[in-house]
Parts: C-alpha cells; sequence; structure tokens
C-alpha cells in the first residue's frame, strides 16, 4: 500500500528509463523479472543499484535544478554519532555513543526544494513509491512526513565526506546526480544492526579504519541505489578533483506520519531549522 493516488500523470514515466528498468508494471513478464532480481540482490548484498536509471536528458533537467538550487543552500557543519545524537562523555571510551564524526556538506532540506521541481515530482511519484516498497518486501511504504528530512539535495566539495552514520529511517534511496570526479565513492557494512541488536564487533572495526568488511562501489550520475539505511552504517568516502558530488537522498517510512526529533534536525540542518521550530513552538504556546 502506498501513499494516496495521485490524479496527474507521474512523472517517473517521463524521466526513468522503462526499457531498461520497466517499474511501471512489476507483475508480469520482464518487469516481474526486474522485481525479482532487485529483491534477490537486497537479500543477499543489502543494497541495489541500478545504473543509468535516469535517462540522460532527464538527468540533465535533474541535475540543473539542483545545481540552480545550491546556490540558496546553507553549508551545514554536521556533527553527530553514528547514531545522529550528541556524543556522550559519561559512556566507555570505546563506544560509538561517545565518538563524534563530523562531515561539511552544502544541503538542500525538502522545505527548500519546490513542489514544481522535477526532483520534488519525482520523490513524490506514486510508481517510484511502490518500486521502493516491493523491493524492500514491505506491507506498506510511505514518503516520509518530516518537513526537512524526506527529499534532500546534498553536494559534496572537493576535500568533504559524508561521516558514518545511521538514517534515521530504514529505507533511503540516493538518486547521484552528478558524480565526483574522483573519490565520493558509496560504502557501508551490510545490516550491521536490526531492530533488537548491532555488531558491535563489525562496527567497532570500522570505526577504527578496517574496511575489510565494508562495500564500497563507484557510481555514475544517474544511479539509483536503494539500501537499508536504517539497519546499514554508511558514508561518503572524500571527494576529490574540481568539481562537487551531488545527489538526492529520498527517505520512506512504514509509518505514514512519523517525523524526525526536533534535536535530531537542529544537529543536522543548524540554525535555520532551530528558528522554524522555535516559532512553531512560539505559535502553539501562544495559541494554547
Amino acid at each position: 500500500m502506498t501513499d494516496t493516488h495521485q490524479s496527474q500523470h507521474d512523472i517517473a514515466l517521463d524521466l526513468i528509463d522503462l526499457d531498461r528498468y520497466p517499474i511501471a508494471d512489476l507483475d508480469s513478464g520482464a518487469g516481474a523479472e526486474f522485481l525479482t532480481e532487485c529483491q534477490r540482490l537486497m537479500d543477499e548484498h543489502g543494497w541495489c543499484n541500478l545504473a543509468g536509471f535516469i535517462r540522460s536528458e532527464a538527468l540533465e533537467q535533474l541535475n540543473g535544478e539542483a545545481n540552480d538550487l545550491l546556490p540558496t543552500a546553507e553549508v551545514l557543519h554536521v556533527k553527530r554519532n553514528i547514531y545522529q545524537g550528541a556524543i556522550d562523555p559519561t559512556l566507555p571510551e570505546d563506544d560509538p555513543r561517545r565518538k563524534e564524526f563530523t562531515h561539511v556538506a552544502v544541503q538542500l532540506a525538502d522545505d527548500q526544494i519546490p513542489a514544481e521541481t522535477g526532483l520534488k515530482q519525482l520523490y513524490h511519484s506514486d510508481i517510484l513509491t511502490e518500486f521502493v516498497r516491493r523491493v524492500q518486501k514491505k506491507d506498506q511504504l510511505h514518503r516520509c512526513a518530516d518537513d526537512f528530512q524526506a527529499l534532500n539535495v546534498v553536494a559534496l566539495h572537493p576535500e568533504s565526506w559524508h561521516a558514518w552514520h545511521y538514517d534515521t529511517t530504514e529505507c533511503t534511496v540516493t538518486l547521484l546526480l552528478q558524480a565526483a570526479e574522483t573519490g565520493g565513492e558509496f560504502t557501508f557494512l551490510p545490516n550491521s544492526r536490526d531492530d533488537h541488536s548491532e555488531d558491535r564487533e563489525a562496527v567497532d572495526r570500522l570505526l577504527a579504519g578496517d574496511m575489510s568488511q565494508a562495500q564500497t562501489f563507484s557510481r555514475d550520475a544517474g544511479a539509483f541505489t536503494l539500501f537499508r539505511g536504517g539497519y546499514s552504517l554508511h558514508g561518503v568516502t572524500k571527494v576529490e578533483g574540481s568539481q562537487p558530488r551531488i545527489s538526492a537522498i529520498m527517505t520512506y517510512d512504514e509509518q505514514p506520519d512519523r517525523v524526525i526529533d526536533d534535536e535530531i534536525n537542529v544537529r543536522i540542518y543548524g540554525e535555520r531549522v532551530k528558528k522554524i521550530l522555535d516559532s512553531r513552538s512560539a505559535a502553539k504556546t501562544t495559541r494554547g
């Protein structure tokens, strides 16, 4: 079950290479075979990477939108532990909750991406949401209800990287809009935790610099990658060269109306979002 069906034309039909990736009909023929293969990859590896998912002319449009919007974005200095929280100095020194990781990115939150853009319309595609749901084998899946985290555009400039972290929702999809000249590789530790436990030995080794159990792969622009970001510790290696690595991050949740804690959103998005949340809180107090 997906979000409420939209009556207007679904933009996924225009942007996605449906000959190569027949996501509009997953119940028969080539579409059913494709879905089975995506599910197999998720089960075996914890990820499914679809190169050239977006048609070349459509990719030019989406990347153009991102580059037009990014000058209005803030440079975010995100400091957090791998669980998106603040460090706790009372814990043992080897506890991951005590280790702080920092990355610097130019980042647009969902509320900064206009509804008329192809990027926002693609994220709100029922066809795409249904495809993600079925690959992830969920009974229901909804686009994230959070005003800031639902859809993001992230630019990592040369000498920047994305620090190790778990996502705040289980199902995350990334669409690479512009690849780095070198570096900027998506790296993750597949299925490093579940709802009840975490493979602390593997996590500790990765945080100490041992990449032997991590999976790393390069992607070209237009690649669409599904993975379980809430259950797989992941990050992006240092970007090198002269151009930024730009990606759209799409989040989904089994709960239809779940939003992210204000503390986490402020830690990620900084003063702009803090002012918005403070203003909302003041308005509620006044009405009360």
